[in-house]
Parts: structure tokens; sequence; C-alpha cells
């Protein structure tokens, strides 16, 4: 059995692998598995894009700035992600840890860290920033989201956590970046 790139100490990462097991052995019941499937589709983009366009069609001028900055934190968090994943190349869980599998087919080939999950975080604090009462929607929405990255196989907790840490600062900086260009709350 390969074990993961050691990104995290042995500690950290034989919690981690427990944790990938277990809960990819959930995700393998029908229903746990299709709902995962589900969200880690909307996770995709599908989810994003339409909330982006609702808040432009309907939330006014607030939305539509809500909409200019959860887009430009995208393009920074995909360029980001992408060179994370490429500098490290840690392997996904199914491919490194026996027992574990891939519930979906992965969009790309590495790991850390979890793009899903860095761009559910960003965009649901700018959102919820400007619109608060979608704060208990979308806080399940990105929990769900993280939590289906690990149930499917394709992440470890470390990934998840990183890119929740990574999507926090993105986020935060776009709203911090947007108040000092007069266009944020």
């Amino acid at each position: 059995m390969a074990s993961p790139r050691p990104l995290d100490p042995p500690h950290r990462q034989a919690l981690g692998l427990r944790l990938c097991l277990r809960a990819n052995r959930w995700g393998a019941r029908r229903v746990v598995g299709a709902l995962f499937r589900m969200v880690s589709r909307l996770g995709d983009g599908v989810f994003w894009y339409v909330l982006m366009a609702v808040l432009s069609v309907f939330g006014g001028e607030r939305g539509l700035r809500a909409t200019v900055e959860m887009a430009a934190t995208g393009l920074l968090a995909l360029t980001l992600y992408r060179l994370l994943k490429h500098w490290t190349q840690r392997p996904r869980p199914f491919r490194s840890v026996d027992g574990i599998v891939a519930h979906v087919p992965p969009l790309d080939e590495f790991s850390f860290p979890s793009g899903h999950t860095l761009q559910a975080v960003s965009f649901s604090l700018i959102a919820c920033a400007w619109f608060p009462m979608l704060t208990p929607l979308l806080l399940v929405f990105t929990l769900l989201v993280a939590a289906s990255r690990i149930v499917l196989g394709l992440h470890y907790p470390s990934d998840v956590l990183a890119a929740s840490a990574i999507g926090l600062v993105l986020g935060s900086g776009a709203l911090v970046l947007g108040s000092m260009l007069g266009l944020g709350l």
C-alpha cells in the first residue's frame, strides 16, 4: 500500500488515511454516494454560476458587486490551485491508498489542494458578506462540498483543510480589496 506524499507529519497522515478509508466506505452506500456525487457535480461550478447569475439579476447593485468579487476571486483561486497541484503533485487517495475507490472521475490528476473546496469557501464567504441571509444555505452546501471530496475518494482531509484556509484568505482578501477600491460593502 502506497502512502500519500508527505505534506503532513506522520501522525496526521495516519489519522487522515483512517478518515479517508472510513468516509470512502460510507460513500459506497447507495443513497450517501448519490448525495455526495450530486453535491460534487454542483460544486464543479454549476451551483456557483447559477448563484452569480441570480445575484446579478435579482440583487441589484449589491448583487453585481458581489458577482464581480466572486468572479475575480474564482479566477485567482483557479490559477493558484492549479499552480499548487502542479508544484506538489500529490497523488489522489484512490490512486495511492489500497481500499479507496473513486466514486466519480476526477477533473484533474492531483490531490492538493481541493479546488472544489477552495472555490466553495471563497465564494461562500463573499456571497454571505454581501447577502447574510444566504449564510445557512451556503454554509451547509460548502460543508457538503468539502466532505464530498473525501467521501468520493478524491482528496485527503488535509487537502480540504488547506483549501479551506486558502479560500478564507482569498475571499477575505477580495472583500478587503473591494472595499479599498470603493467597490465593497
